[in-house]
Parts: structure tokens; sequence; C-alpha cells
């Protein structure tokens, strides 16, 4: 039972520096880091930005190199719980945005590597709110 407990914890803290490390390079780029883990709605954002009137709402997964998933990660019950906790962040809020989209980024690494050399995958505008 320690073990899973053990992996668990191992596995929220490798999570929390992926979104720490992408809301750095984000932040590099000129986005405005607005909130990390907001949660809403029954659902968590992980990383919310702004630049501009554009406003995105991030969802960073980190896979290990050899772990083909990806977008499949997000599946239908995964978006929809993304989109309420949007909504919920828009209505709690309600400063003009021009632009709304999910933003996923997929950092992959290979074993025994640092966080600063995953390849990153970023897909702007990954799915519909529905």
């Amino acid at each position: 039972m320690a073990d899973d407990a053990d992996r668990r914890r191992a596995a929220l803290e490798r999570g929390a520096r992926a979104e720490a490390h992408v809301a750095a390079l984000l932040e590099a780029e000129g986005w405005r880091v607005l909130a990390r883990n907001w949660r809403g709605a029954g659902g968590e954002l992980d990383v919310v930005v702004s630049r501009g009137g554009a406003l995105r709402f991030v969802e960073v997964k980190l896979r290990d190199a050899e772990d083909p998933l990806g977008l499949d990660a997000i599946g239908p019950a995964k978006r929809a719980r993304l989109s309420r906790a949007a909504r919920a962040f828009l209505a709690d809020h309600p400063a003009p945005v021009e632009e709304a989209a999910f933003l996923v980024v997929l950092l992959e690494l290979e074993p025994g590597r640092p966080l600063q050399d995953a390849r990153i995958t970023w897909i702007d505008d990954a799915f519909d709110a529905g």
C-alpha cells in the first residue's frame, strides 16, 4: 500500500514540475499566468494564461517517451470536465476576452533525462468546449 502512495506522490510531484516548466516557457513567450491548478465546476485547469485579448486553458501531459498516449489521454470525459472548469473560470473572472481556447502541451521524456530535455508538442485550439 505504501508503494502505491509513494508512486502516486511521485507522479503528482512530477506533474507539478512539468506544469511549472510549461508555465515558465509560456511566460518567456509573453503570456501572463493567471492561475495554476485552478479548480471549479468539478474540474481542474493546470495553467491559465493570457496575452493581449487571448486566453488559454493549458492542459499539461507528461509522458515517458515509450508511452504511446498523447492527446488520446484526454478523452471525452476529461474534455467535458475541462470545458466545465473553463466556463466556471470565465464566470469567476469576467474580463474582456477576444478569444479563448484549450492548449494541450505534451511533454515526452526519455527515462533518466531532465525535464528540460523533454520533447514538447504544443497543440493550440486542441478541442472544442462543446
